[in-house]
């Protein structure tokens, strides 16, 4: 007798995704508040590694210098954010503009407060390649970039963009994601860990904020009772 054939594996819901996501991000910040020693010594090897490199090549620093300084600065993605909320708003699409924005904004509150409220240091150099201001933890570039072009995905999705087209912005959501990172790292400014955090509060943001329309959407589809 044939066995039956397996069934697909679906992803796993939303809710997971964020509960799992928001652990992570938890646990993270209370171990590098609590300056966990493993996780500092990470932090120091890597950070002190890619300075190196920095030192060594003056041409690929400037390049990085570029490239997180303008393609993927904070602002640059905030132009962005508007562009799409125009677009969503004059399209009809008006709740999920207003998401957008408001993940942007508040993903921006939440990250100046932990920034403050985290209190660390950035790496400090004899001879930096870069500077910045503010505090260490989390990255803004990261979590400002993750927000942002996770939620630009989320819009193409509303248009129900497919194919090349879609796979193309994953690409590029994913470059862009990683290479920040990789940026602020290699110029010293940021610790790995600094990095992490951005990348795990940008994707808890984003997906909260599809949770929240979800829920806004099918309430008030809802017929009101007589």
């Amino acid at each position: 007798m044939a066995s039956a054939p397996p069934l697909p594996r679906r992803p796993p819901p939303l809710p997971v995704c964020a509960a799992a996501t928001g652990g992570a991000a938890a646990l993270l910040l209370v171990l590098v508040t609590a300056g966990w020693a493993p996780l500092a010594s990470f932090d120091q090897e890597l950070a002190g590694t890619t300075h190196r490199w920095a030192l060594d090549h003056p041409t690929l620093t400037h390049t990085h210098r570029v490239l997180s300084d303008w393609v993927w600065d904070p602002w640059t993605m905030r132009l962005l954010a508007a562009a799409a909320v125009i677009r969503l708003w004059t399209g009809g699409r008006r709740l999920p503009a207003l998401c957008f924005a408001v993940t942007c904004v508040l993903g921006t509150v939440l990250q100046q407060i932990l920034k403050a409220a985290v209190n660390r240091d950035r790496p400090q150099w004899t001879d930096p390649v870069d500077s910045a201001q503010y505090q260490a933890f989390p990255s803004g570039h990261a979590m400002t970039v993750v927000v942002t072009l996770g939620l630009c995905l989320w819009a193409l999705r509303l248009y129900e963009v497919r194919g090349p087209v879609w796979w193309a912005a994953v690409a590029g959501a994913a470059v862009s994601a990683l290479g920040v990172g990789w940026t602020r790292v290699w110029l010293g400014v940021h610790w790995p860990t600094d990095v992490m955090g951005g990348w795990l509060l940008g994707a808890l943001a984003v997906l909260v904020a599809v949770l929240v329309h979800g829920r806004v959407r099918e309430t008030c589809g809802k017929p009101r009772p007589a």
